[in-house]
């Protein structure tokens, strides 16, 4: 399971620094574009940018679906839990895991809705205006998204029902820094 955590941070990562990048460099030649600096401007206005912004929002397509299946591992959904927290601990317990494995059953409809769009769209030859990549590939990420936050939603489930905890997002909260204080503790002593 970490192979498969560390991957989904991987590519959200990869895909939020190569998004910002992106933007960073089109909007940069944008602007020096502008500028009448003989040569430069020139030289600039023949490099085709056009193609930043489709990709961006294909990138972020791609960004949220595995963010949401992050969300749903690490607890950082928003939920409306109100009612769910004044009911008895029985009842609680049972509403927490139907609303876990509806969002399951949720997800796999979409993932499988999705993967019959995409085999049926990987039947044309329709591809994206500026990039010219083929449709089927940009869509891939509503079945990939969509099953990996399926595959979270039941974790999350089989998690609680057998220890009775929902994962629990610390905002303050720094991965390895108990590490690195403790490291400079040892080193001060």
């Amino acid at each position: 399971m970490k192979f498969l955590d560390h991957l989904e941070e991987w590519i959200i990562a990869s895909l939020m620094g190569a998004a910002t990048l992106v933007v960073f460099v089109a909007v940069v030649h944008r602007y020096l574009s502008g500028l009448p600096i003989p040569g430069l401007q020139d030289w600039l206005i023949q490099i085709n940018t056009s193609w930043a912004q489709e990709l961006c929002i294909y990138m972020f397509v791609w960004m949220a679906k595995f963010g949401a299946a992050y969300g749903v591992r690490t607890g950082i959904h928003v939920g409306i839990d109100v009612l769910i927290n004044r009911l008895s601990d029985k009842w609680r317990d049972k509403f927490i895991v139907f609303g876990l494995l509806a969002g399951a059953t949720f997800t796999a409809i979409v993932g499988t809705l999705g993967a019959n769009f995409v085999w049926h769209m990987a039947q044309t030859d329709q591809t994206s205006s500026d990039l010219e990549l083929p449709m089927w590939l940009v869509y891939l990420a509503v079945p990939l998204g969509s099953y990996l936050m399926c595959f979270r939603f039941i974790q999350v489930a089989v998690h609680f029902i057998r220890t009775g905890a929902l994962p629990k997002h610390d905002h303050g909260h720094v991965e390895g820094l108990e590490d690195e204080i403790a490291a400079a503790k040892g080193g001060a002593a």
